[in-house]
């Protein structure tokens, strides 16, 4: 995991660095960069996650062609060894394929990569370059153009705000040529509602998300695992801790909140104890939160109010981790987008439209969960791994019918049913069923309930009746609907306040509910309902 920078046209490499060090949190290893003879600069700061020694980037590959990624590649000894078994590689690094598939397919090979990625290849030769993102938008990726029409491309936006006329979110799934223009080379059949229509196997879906797990352990560094005590993080702790049976790796384990009786830290200790992790709880105050807010907002780019409200407890978690040497960790990250998981999926109309609702999540989890758990743990030169969105993965799960995912709690299936059911393992439990068969907490109101409560009253009180009078002439696009709102809006703006940047962030939203509120709580389905 790194961060990157390219820029493609005339300017100097010293003006270039300078930029891409305003995102050296991403990589606090070592820099590199590489200038081509046609003029373009790549930027690298890495995170040393494969190949501590050798893997320093950008890499160059048989000839004169160069790669620098942001992303891990879990299938690369696997294209070592098959189609690329005549290549002679220069490191062990697993970023290295990225540019021999290039050498030997041109520009159609993102789909034989599994991983998560961003990355940038400069051609001397031909003078040419090649930008891709991975399938789902997992990496950050932003691109745009300068007043001299030099293209920018970056890990953060904060590298190239105040460079570039216009910019926007590369968009996932896509590769980028000056010839083709962008190009959708991920196309998924799951997309299409009449395609995923295949009955739930319960074993073909706990096989799949075993496997996800596993290649994700891929690393020369520690890694660990952030636990919730949801269903989706519990899971994942469980699959890693069985997976890592027979080897002399500890697993740690790390839960966050505000007290010891949080729903998620009390939840959390329970599936630690359970299935052996060493555990760690972490907690802050909701004074520490709102004295970090600032920094928090800079760092995750955005102003959507859910986002922030779960970027403030993932942010100090990754303090604590980084400080204990920890760069890798999984996590839980998808599972709600792809089965419906958020409790205003119980309103689903029709099955259909619980299916297009969740494809759309799923399309979006670039802009909320991805963007916040990478920028909340890159923040500290963490890497997140998150299996429940592995492109295999998605490719049985998302397939299943749309009536056997949905939940109806009629017929007593609550939300994530079928994946509870395929990890309700009676004579060798995966988790404690009081956990397997938990209501789905949000991680911002699992934390501790005062924590949404106090934020909201902490921005009533910075925010009179008069200045949010004036949101809509203020801010025009995506107008704050809050004082709440209004109040990270304004902190949004104090670093980023172009255009482009604020077309940026998409707001999170639920369908189907009296109300906007994106905590679980604002939900009637939810236990401790606060609609009530």
């Amino acid at each position: 995991m790194c961060g990157i920078l390219a820029v493609i046209g005339k300017r100097s490499p010293e003006e270039v660095q300078k930029l891409s060090k305003r995102m050296s949190h991403r990589g606090p290893d070592e820099s590199g960069v590489h200038v081509s003879p046609s003029g373009a600069i790549l930027c690298h700061e890495r995170l040393s996650i494969i190949d501590l020694t050798t893997g320093r980037q950008p890499i160059q590959g048989t000839k004169n062609a160069y790669v620098m990624h942001n992303g891990e590649i879990y299938n690369h000894m696997e294209l070592r060894q098959g189609i690329l078994k005549n290549h002679k590689f220069r490191t062990t690094c697993d970023s290295e394929v990225i540019v021999h598939l290039y050498e030997q397919y041109g520009l159609d090979f993102c789909n034989k990569m599994r991983g998560i990625f961003s990355f940038v290849i400069i051609d001397d030769d031909n003078e040419k370059y090649m930008v891709g993102r991975d399938p789902i938008g997992i990496k950050p990726l932003y691109y745009g153009k300068d007043a001299e029409e030099n293209m920018y491309f970056s890990s953060e936006m904060k590298s190239i705000t105040d460079q570039c006329v216009e910019f926007e979110a590369f968009p996932p799934g896509h590769y980028y040529t000056p010839e083709t223009g962008l190009v959708k080379y991920y196309k998924p059949e799951w997309q299409d509602y009449k395609v995923a229509n295949k009955p739930v196997d319960l074993n073909q879906l706990r096989d799949a998300l075993i496997d996800a797990t596993r290649v994700r352990l891929m690393s020369d560094v520690p890694l660990a695992v952030l636990l919730s005590g949801g269903l989706d993080s519990s899971l994942i702790s469980s699959i890693t801790k069985r997976l890592l049976r027979g080897t002399k790796q500890e697993l740690h384990s790390f839960s966050v909140g505000l007290s010891n009786d949080a729903p998620d830290i009390k939840a959390a200790r329970e599936v630690a104890k359970f299935i052996g992790t060493t555990h760690h709880e972490v907690f802050f105050s909701v004074e520490e939160g709102i004295k970090e807010l600032e920094k928090i907002i800079w760092h995750i780019e955005s102003y959507d109010v859910t986002t922030i409200r779960a970027s403030t407890p993932m942010y100090f978690l990754s303090k604590y981790i980084s400080e204990m040497g920890i760069k890798v960790v999984l996590s839980g990250e998808g599972a709600d987008e792809v089965f419906g998981g958020y409790l205003y999926f119980h309103n689903a109309p029709s099955a259909e439209e619980f299916a297009d609702e969740t494809v759309r999540r799923v399309n979006l989890l670039s802009t909320a969960d991805c963007l916040r758990a990478d920028k909340s743990t890159m923040a500290f030169g963490i890497e997140a791994r998150v299996p429940f969105l592995d492109r295999r993965f998605l490719d049985v799960a998302m397939s299943i019918r749309p009536e056997d995912r949905m939940p109806k709690r009629s017929e007593g299936r609550m939300e994530k049913y079928i994946v509870r059911k395929a990890f309700d393992d009676k004579n060798d439990p995966y988790l404690p069923q009081t956990i397997l068969w938990r209501q789905k907490e949000q991680f911002s109101d699992g934390v501790g309930y005062n924590w949404i409560d106090q934020i909201i009253a902490h921005c009533n009180s910075k925010v009179s009746d008069k200045e949010f009078a004036t949101a809509a002439k203020l801010f025009p696009y995506n107008t704050p609907a809050t004082k709440e709102a209004y109040y990270f809006r304004a902190i949004f703006e104090k670093f980023y306040p172009q255009p482009s940047a604020i077309k940026t962030v998409v707001k999170w939203v639920p369908k189907w509910q009296e109300n906007s509120d994106p905590s679980g709580r604002a939900n009637t389905m939810h236990e401790q309902a606060v609609t009530k």
